[in-house]
């Protein structure tokens, strides 16, 4: 095999060494993500400038870039808290979450790496404590599981103000209260309904009982208006009326005048 000429030797060298010191002095942000640089021989984390963004860079070697991830991420939490008479409540819940874009280097110098430990987690659970304790088991259960969402999402927020994090939205996905309690609560909640169906119910025939007494009522007074307005002069007239509608008919009749009750004519058919 032939030796290789002087001269190459050092360029492969020299390739060699060019590979590792761009490797070294590279670096590619992902998509969604964001680099903190930090300057070994400077003043270390960069905050005066934006973090690096997608794609790729050219730095010192001896410098290093600490990459976050910018997008909406979920953290799911499992807490034990406390009523307001004491009992133990276990709540089922997620926070969306994201560190701002803009901040990620101040993120990455005052709370770390692990911000997701030291600043969210403890600020959600503090919030969750807070609003739960408010509440009786027996509205977590019913009307008040929207309410607690909110208040939980509102209370994460202030805590979490000026600490270079985003809260989009937190999550109650369960409450699970004590077997006793959840089987009280669900037998108290089954008397108040079946307490309002026999209510509905009397309502409902009670209204029925005035609709058909108020009939009546008015069917009595039309009668009585009626009968006082029927004197004895109107009944003639009106029978002498119909005497001399029906003498109009072609059917052979015998009309005896004054013949009939109260002196209306008589009409006597042939048959």
């Amino acid at each position: 095999m032939e030796k290789l000429p002087k001269l190459t030797i050092p360029v492969i060298v020299g390739i060699i060494l060019l590979i590792i010191l761009v490797s070294k002095s590279s670096v590619t942000i992902g998509s969604g993500h964001a680099g903190v640089l930090y300057q070994t021989f400077g003043n270390g984390v960069v905050t005066d400038q934006p973090p690096l963004g997608e794609g790729f860079h050219i730095i010192a070697p001896w410098n290093k870039v600490f990459v976050y991830e910018v997008r909406q991420q979920e953290l799911s939490e499992k807490m034990q808290v406390l009523s307001s008479n004491g009992l133990e409540i276990k709540l089922d819940a997620s926070a969306w979450y994201q560190p701002i874009y803009s901040d990620v280097a101040k993120l990455h110098q005052e709370k770390g790496e692990d911000y997701l430990q030291r600043v969210i987690q403890p600020a959600i659970r503090s919030a969750a404590r807070s609003v739960v304790g408010r509440y009786t088991p027996e509205q977590l259960y019913s009307t008040k599981r929207d309410a607690i969402q909110e208040e939980i999402f509102e209370e994460t927020k202030k805590i979490l103000d000026k600490q270079y994090v985003q809260l989009n939205e937190i999550l109650v996905r369960d409450v699970t209260l004590p077997p006793t309690i959840k089987d009280a609560i669900e037998r108290k909640l089954k008397q108040e309904q079946e307490s309002l169906e026999y209510e509905f119910r009397l309502v409902t025939a009670d209204k029925e009982a005035q609709k058909v007494r108020i009939e009546a009522q008015g069917k009595a007074d039309a009668n009585k208006i009626l009968s006082a307005s029927l004197t004895d002069k109107i009944l003639q007239d009106k029978g002498i009326d119909a005497t001399l509608e029906l003498a109009k008919s072609p059917n052979s009749k015998v009309v005896v005048v004054g013949s009939g009750d109260s002196g209306l004519p008589l009409i006597l058919g042939n048959n």
